[in-house]
């Protein structure tokens, strides 16, 4: 499984600031629309959309807030030592792990990154080889996988459905 871990930080860094970008586009966007949207008068008959303009501005402010501080966890994790996992190791924090799900329809296979920051973002593999999903240890994956090795089984429930996967390889 011999992926580039810091490459693929790179690559979610890469995704946080362009998030990062259009929270704060969004942030002065709506700022602008509640301050000119409407005439003066129109502001005194109706201040609701100066006010929900105003919220969405907040609401985006606090979204570029969020962002910046996954950006310097993110940062923080890259500049540390880099964790080495024997392929028969626990999961820990820094982790690829491949896993196994058999359904009636068959196998299914998935690579999850274990990082700090970045639950849910889907990164490319070399050469667009692949993809990998970016788990947190706060998420329900991520919980379930901790300590695990391969061979072992987890059970995780996703949207109210139960699923059974199988840790075939830690790296």
């Amino acid at each position: 499984m011999g992926l580039d871990k810091r490459a693929l930080m790179a690559q979610l860094a890469e995704r946080l600031q362009h998030s990062d970008r259009i929270a704060n586009r969004a942030q002065a966007e709506a700022r602008e629309a509640a301050r000119s949207l409407a005439t003066e008068s129109e502001k005194k008959e109706d201040g609701r959309a100066a006010i929900e303009y105003g919220s969405l501005a907040t609401g985006q402010a606090a979204r570029a807030r969020r962002v910046q501080e996954e950006l310097g966890a993110l940062t923080a994790f890259r500049e540390a030592e880099m964790p080495r996992f024997e392929r028969k190791g626990p999961v820990a924090l820094g982790a690829i792990v491949d896993v196994r799900t058999e359904d009636e329809t068959g196998y299914d296979e998935r690579t999850f990154f274990l990082l700090p920051v970045g639950a849910g973002t889907e990164l490319t593999g070399p050469g667009g080889d692949g993809f990998l999903s970016v788990i947190t240890p706060a998420s329900p994956v991520g919980r379930a996988l901790m300590g695990r090795r391969a061979g072992d089984c987890i059970e995780v429930t996703l949207a109210g459905e139960v699923h059974e996967w199988t840790v075939l390889e830690v790296a």
